[in-house]
């Protein structure tokens, strides 16, 4: 069998490793430079690949053509793929088709990397074995490599979940839906949410959907549809205290874990929740919950200079998890904002930023959209395109009792 792979990323590169250890005949076509380490590892397996081209006259001879998903389906070599009327699969399905483990899926728009190491650490913690995967770093097909696990947790953004055929979790978490990558949607919030629920679609009867029906485009789609399984929702008091209640009988301690904030405490709830429908130890839950260290770049203690402290939080790429961070701010905050735009609406944060802002040091190469959404709220407003210069002006704006949050 002749298998060709899209992209020579760790998507790209998992698979063709996967691909080989199935006997299979392997190619990679990478339209951009191939990385060193990826262009390493690849001479390494003998695996053939080309760069910065993709050969038509080579692909259009393969059985299956296994898509990485920074490629998207308006890109020519999957149109062309399509026009041949070849077969054209996703990563993350070419790895299901060959995993004999049970899958928790888990995806959103924010808090998915969080919730995928979490519930793989409790697991793991209440002797299960589990390994975790996709989106977080290391790819599902990289993971089937080696040793066989009885469980992969995996995380699943919207470009992984697209164009799936088979694909079944036996636990999806469906953790919320804000506006993010619109710009790969045409702009339209739609079709990002239809990607998103993708990962309900071979879901039956004896499945399960955990998920935070307080997010409006979650509850209004789920309205839409009939749902084979089983659903698992945040209960609307679960902040009413530090007690995250599993069931009648089973609560675990929040306030024992690093993980702070309500958006972390819902995170917790989900990961907790599918550890148990996979058959944790429930005596291990709550050391699982009290032993997990958060990725860095995740609202991570940089230190405290001067009274002041600072917060690296720059995974946060997109308006909710923005809200989020700010509003865990108990401090007067100095604000670094930048980066690309993705079609953001900053209406949505106005009023935690007049809550919670006292300047704003906007950080990139185009930084008016950004100004003009809060040049009315009548807060300092500096601009730099240097990481040092922002960080250096957010201090001098930062008094004693303050954070500087990134």
């Amino acid at each position: 069998m002749k298998v060709v792979i899209l992209g020579a990323g760790e998507s790209g590169v998992g698979a063709a490793m996967l691909a080989k250890k199935l006997g299979y005949k392997v190619f990679v076509s990478e339209g951009r430079r191939v990385h060193e380490k990826f262009r390493k590892e690849l001479i390494d397996n003998e695996i053939e690949f080309e760069s910065g081209i993709h050969s038509f006259g080579i692909i259009v001879h393969a059985d299956l053509v296994v898509k990485s998903p920074g490629i998207p389906n308006s890109s020519p070599v999957v149109r062309f793929c399509r026009r041949a009327r070849m077969e054209i699969i996703p990563e993350i399905e070419f790895a299901h088709r060959n995993c004999s483990g049970k899958v928790v899926g888990i995806t959103g728009s924010n808090g998915k990397t969080t919730t995928t190491a979490l519930t793989a650490h409790i697991m793991r913690e209440a002797d299960l074995d589990a390994r975790e995967g996709g989106n977080i770093g290391v790819s599902f097909s990289r993971l089937l490599t080696g040793e066989p696990a009885k469980f992969y947790v995996i995380e699943l953004s919207s470009f992984q979940l697209e164009d799936i055929v088979e694909f079944h979790p036996e636990v999806a978490i469906l953790l919320n839906i804000t506006p993010d990558h619109l710009d790969r949607y045409q702009g339209r919030m739609k079709k990002y949410v239809d990607a998103k629920f993708k990962i309900l679609k071979n879901q039956n009867g004896d499945d399960h959907l955990i998920c935070f029906r307080g997010d409006q485009n979650i509850d209004q789609r789920l309205r839409s549809i009939e749902y084979p399984g089983k659903i698992i929702e945040v209960p609307n008091d679960l902040h009413i205290d530090e007690w995250i209640r599993i069931n009648d009988s089973l609560k675990i301690d929040y306030s024992q874990c690093d993980l702070k904030g309500p958006h972390n405490m819902i995170n917790a709830f989900c990961a907790l929740q599918a550890a148990v429908l996979m058959g944790a130890n429930k005596g291990k839950l709550q050391k699982g919950l009290n032993s997990f260290k958060n990725f860095p770049h995740r609202m991570e203690k940089a230190g405290l200079v001067d009274g002041v402290e600072y917060i690296n939080d720059s995974k946060a790429t997109n308006v909710d998890a923005t809200f989020n961070a700010l509003k865990s701010m108990k401090r007067p905050t100095v604000w670094i904002a930048g980066g690309t735009d993705k079609g953001n609406d900053y209406s949505a944060i106005l009023e935690v930023v007049r809550e919670k802002v006292k300047a704003l040091v906007c950080l990139g190469l185009d930084n008016q959209k950004i100004k003009s959404a809060f040049q009315d709220l009548g807060i300092p407003i500096l601009e730099t395109n240097q990481m040092r210069t922002a960080v250096q002006r957010a201090s001098e704006k930062a008094s004693r009792g303050d954070a500087v949050l990134l």
